[in-house]
């Protein structure tokens, strides 16, 4: 998560004025920038269905990736990754010779992470050329303070989210919208948020955005990262209206679809319950409050295990989306997660408030992770076995990278130090964001699971 379960003091430079700010009750009204359903350009939107039109074919492989929130931690471990990717060539039977990146096809990512995906969905390459000079090396926390300290923002009635909108949208994104991402041969990239209100984890796509009735086309990526990234009182809520009547009565196809469908996955059943909150609630007006992804899913990992569930499993998805099923699929988990040290128990003074509830909220954070990656574990090898039952083979690497890796070598303990103390800020050094990036690539080069797909891979071609 960008900084909710940080026990570090998020944004420390203006923390203080921040808790003033929230003290005062300053009253603050949404901007509402999503449009009405039109069925025509809907068709056309950003969506799962539209996947199979962005994507050349089918491959020997099928890398997917998932960031984690973290702010610029996050951030510039992610670009590591894709960087490492970029530099590794493989050959494919039916492409040829490729780099390892070419393969990606989906990016999940919540919070911090949402930066890189959305403006690698967006611009491709150029990621490389100028997104340390435009996020990496910035100092956000810099501009947002400034903004805050001017009297135009006290008497202004819009809130803090809409001055960090104003922000990604000209020094990051320059005002695209979802329109722009559906870019040919581009991976699909899911942003993810939270549903405020309703307690449900959201991505935007077309098919969340029907059952709000509206089109996601004209939404402005912007947006969609500031909500990925809003932690609650640090920010507002990114909200977004919902319009009954751009909507008939007929349900989306998809969600026909689930409602015929029997799931045996209770965690399935639950999300379609979820979903059922937008159904039953679609006949009136309403506004709904999205912000951090990381409440919901601080990996990026249950939007990618939901959707291929809720398709009816990896061979369903398969046909919907007319590809043949990659002999090697390899998923790749980038978690910038810290693990803070405190002298909690080295000291007879009893802990402060701050202090207790940065204790639970890690430990929260730490346990709801693990139940993700057993959850996805899990899953793989429920996928695997359904393919193999359709008679073609899926072998899976399961790729999780984090900083913890490194406490395994006492030659990395100094780098693990050093990288454990980043806060999650919008504001980090070049030396700081340099080593991240650093790290990202050895942690994936130097990961067994990784070492044995390329080994498989190699395998396979001799």
């Amino acid at each position: 998560m960008f900084g909710l379960y940080s026990s570090r003091i998020f944004l420390r430079p203006f923390a203080a004025f921040l808790a003033l700010l929230v003290l005062s009750g300053c009253a603050s009204y949404a901007v509402v920038a999503n449009d009405p359903l039109n069925k025509d350009t809907a068709k056309n939107s950003y969506s799962l269905e539209k996947l199979s039109e962005k994507l050349s074919g089918s491959t020997d492989t099928t890398v997917i990736l998932a960031f984690s929130g973290g702010g610029t931690r996050a951030a510039a471990l992610a670009y590591g990754v894709l960087e490492a990717l970029r530099d590794i060539e493989i050959t494919d039977s039916q492409a040829g010779d490729i780099r390892l990146l070419d393969e990606v096809e989906i990016i999940t990512s919540v919070s911090g992470g949402s930066f890189v995906s959305a403006y690698y969905g967006l611009f491709g390459d150029r990621i490389f050329e100028d997104f340390k000079e435009e996020f990496l090396y910035q100092d956000i926390d810099g501009k947002l303070l400034t903004g805050f300290l001017n009297p135009i923002f006290w008497f202004g009635s819009t809130g803090r989210t809409e001055m960090a909108v104003g922000i990604y949208e000209e020094d990051i994104f320059h005002g695209k919208t979802f329109a722009d991402m559906n870019r040919e041969g581009a991976p699909l990239i899911l942003i993810n948020a939270s549903d405020l209100g309703n307690g449900i984890r959201f991505s935007f796509v077309q098919e969340y955005f029907d059952l709000l009735c509206s089109d996601l086309s004209s939404f402005p990526v912007a947006r969609a990262v500031a909500a990925s990234s809003a932690v609650p009182v640090v920010f507002n809520p990114v909200v977004v209206e919902t319009y009954p009547e751009s909507c008939d009565d007929e349900l989306p196809g998809w969600v026909a679809n689930l409602k015929n469908r029997e799931f045996k996955s209770s965690q399935i059943v639950a999300v379609l319950e979820e979903l059922q909150i937008y159904i039953d609630k679609r006949s009136e007006r309403q506004l709904l409050h999205f912000v951090d992804g990381g409440i919901t899913d601080n990996l990026g990992l249950r939007a990618l295990q939901e959707i291929v569930e809720t398709a009816g499993g990896v061979s369903t998805l398969n046909e919907r989306m007319n590809r043949e099923q990659a002999s090697q699929t390899m998923l790749i988990s980038v978690d910038a997660s810290t693990q803070p040290e405190t002298d909690m128990d080295l000291v007879e003074q009893q802990p402060s408030v701050a202090d207790v509830v940065s204790a639970v909220t890690d430990v929260q954070l730490r346990l709801y992770n693990r139940s993700t990656i057993d959850l996805m574990e899990r899953s793989l090898e429920r996928w695997t076995e359904e393919t193999a039952a359709e008679g073609n083979t899926m072998e899976p690497y399961f790729v999780k990278l984090q900083f913890n890796d490194l406490r395994k070598s006492k030659k990395d303990l100094l780098q693990f130090k050093f990288l454990n103390k980043i806060p999650t800020s919008f504001s980090l050094s070049k030396e700081e964001v340099d080593e991240l990036i650093k790290t990202g690539r050895e942690l994936l080069l130097d990961n067994p699971e990784f070492k044995r797909f390329m080994a498989d891979r190699n395998k396979n071609l001799s």
